[in-house]
């Protein structure tokens, strides 16, 4: 008796503990620089030299409303886009299996895990050499085209998922009594993909009402949101009762989002659930000529680009000469450090940031997998936050965190890899909660009446099980660490500077020079996000769904 109260004690304590580190975590890297971010509204608005202003006035002297309706349109515009685009990638995705599939799913993420920095470059390169005769160049078009690039990935993930989870009986069945092709798609798979679709768009228009890379690459100076404007006000004006105002209706605009997308994800994984099946079908007849014409159309919209640049990384200038230069300069110091020394940073960093991610990010989904009802709700909510939040925003907040700190810890390595962390913990928590809900609880039974704790059988059954699943989400992590680009731009210094905030950087000093040095890291970063992705595809279960 004395020996299971032990074990019952332990159970508890442990589930305490592996609940409390995310927590902590979550506490200090994202509630305490949000909740300054918000004080700082609240109490010291008239601290600014252009005097006290209540936060309508400064709604007003910033435009806010402009602001707002410009950053909903462009999300809202660029989440249809997506849409359209996705659906022949998505039909695609829907009939492959084995080795094709994997490849399809490398293709389609890679762009996804791209710095923001590496596609505005990509796309500057695309609209100023092959499609120069489109006069887009910089504007709404380019963004809106990045933005597809971009997110084609989540519809081709989620929605693709449902769509081969579908039952294909009640589609024969349809086709049995009478109903074409059209008729049948329209009645049995439209509705029961539908959920699925918004989920999809609700995620896009919440990833893209806080772009902030593209549009600044893209933009050419005159494109404004009010991700933009936030990092404007704060660093180019240095006006920060004005930033903090727009941060707060960016947090307002972020949390309705987020809102929106666990109702619509909830109803979508609901839905997949209740009508998933394992039948696939074989491509045959004129369903060859459509997939051939998919993957024409998949390479067009998601290889080209990258393709494009890396003849740009190459070929710089208009002159159309080929050269090396812009990979010879890697090597050369910039403020006293080489390019190569960012990316070994960029690298170690990333690496850490990676660690940090797993660790806390499988902590957090043994708490929400052994959480029941509202808290294992409430667990996976808040495991979405970070995702969702303006990273300017977020890297504003850090800024007003860290002047009021001691120069030690203010100036710590691990700030820059926490923060990439804090972004990747939900990817981790998203691919890790469903390998442990699939392990056998069974299993774990057994272990514990042959005498194991809480401890044993999470490392010799729980985590042998999800092994698999841990390096997908490892290899998750180290790409969205590699490429975080807005938070990071706020903290970085010249020690400490990061590839995606040196391409930045770089782009915005003039010189043919720094276009190649920012072509050719670029290049670098997606040949890294191409082999890490690679990877995932290899060690992910197939069964597994991003997202």
């Amino acid at each position: 008796m004395a020996q299971r109260s032990r074990a019952l004690t332990s159970n508890r304590l442990g589930g305490w503990l592996t609940a409390a580190v995310p927590v902590v975590f979550l506490g200090v890297l994202f509630v305490w620089p949000v909740a300054a971010l918000v004080w700082r509204a609240v109490a010291h608005t008239g601290d600014a030299p252009t005097g006290s202003a209540s936060l309508g006035e400064l709604f007003t002297r910033t435009h806010a409303a402009h602001l707002l309706g410009t950053t909903i349109a462009q999300a809202a515009a660029s989440t249809a886009l997506a849409l359209v685009v996705a659906a022949p990638i998505v039909w695609l995705s829907s009939r492959l299996h084995g080795a094709s599939a994997m490849i399809l799913n490398a293709v389609v993420t890679v762009p996804f895990v791209l710095p923001t920095v590496v596609v505005g470059v990509a796309f500057r390169a695309l609209f100023d050499g092959p499609l120069a005769f489109a006069r887009i160049g910089s504007g709404w078009w380019a963004v809106l085209a990045a933005h597809v690039f971009l997110n084609v990935a989540v519809v081709v993930r989620v929605v693709g998922a449902a769509w081969r989870g579908l039952d294909t009986r009640v589609l024969d069945a349809a086709r049995t009594l009478g109903a074409g092709r059209f008729r049948a798609w329209r009645s049995v798979i439209a509705p029961a993909l539908l959920p699925a679709v918004g989920a999809a768009a609700m995620l896009i228009f919440l990833f893209c009402s806080t772009s902030f890379g593209v549009i600044i690459i893209l933009g050419g100076g005159t494109l404004q949101t009010l991700e933009t404007e936030i990092y404007q006000q704060a660093i180019g004006y240095f006006r920060i009762p004005e930033a903090v105002a727009l941060s707060l209706l960016q947090i307002v605009v972020v949390v309705v989002a987020l809102v929106l997308t666990r109702v619509v994800t909830a109803h979508s994984r609901t839905s997949a659930t209740r009508t998933r099946s394992p039948r696939r079908r074989r491509l045959r007849g004129g369903a060859r000529l459509w997939a051939a014409l998919a993957w024409i159309w998949t390479i067009a919209i998601l290889v080209v680009p990258i393709a494009v640049l890396a003849v740009r990384s190459v070929r710089p200038g208009r002159d159309g000469a080929w050269t090396l230069a812009g990979y010879r300069a890697l090597t050369e110091p910039v403020n006293g450090v080489t390019p190569l020394a960012t990316l070994r940073y960029s690298f170690v960093s990333a690496l850490i940031a990676m660690v940090i991610a797993v660790v806390v990010g499988v902590m957090a989904a043994i708490a929400v997998h052994t959480a029941r009802g509202v808290a294992r709700t409430g667990g996976a909510v808040l495991a979405l936050v970070p995702l969702g939040i303006s990273a300017v925003t977020l890297g504003f907040g850090y800024l007003i965190v860290l002047s009021g700190l001691p120069a030690r810890v203010s100036s710590s390595p691990l700030i820059i890899p926490c923060v990439q962390a804090l972004i990747a913990i939900p990817v981790v928590i998203g691919i890790v909660v469903p390998a442990l809900d699939a392990v056998p609880d069974r299993a774990r039974a057994a272990a514990a009446t042959l005498g194991a704790g809480p401890v044993r059988v999470l490392w010799t059954i729980d985590l042998p099980a999800v092994g698999r699943s841990l390096a997908a989400a490892g290899g998750f992590a180290f790409v969205m660490a590699l490429g975080e680009f807005g938070a990071t731009s706020f903290l970085a210094r010249a020690d400490t500077t990061t590839l995606p905030v040196l391409i930045g950087s770089a782009l915005n000093r003039p010189g043919a020079t720094q276009l190649a040095t920012a072509m050719a890291a670029s290049m670098v970063l997606v040949v890294v996000t191409a082999v890490a992705m690679l990877l995932v595809e290899v060690l992910r279960p197939r069964s597994e769904v991003l997202g």
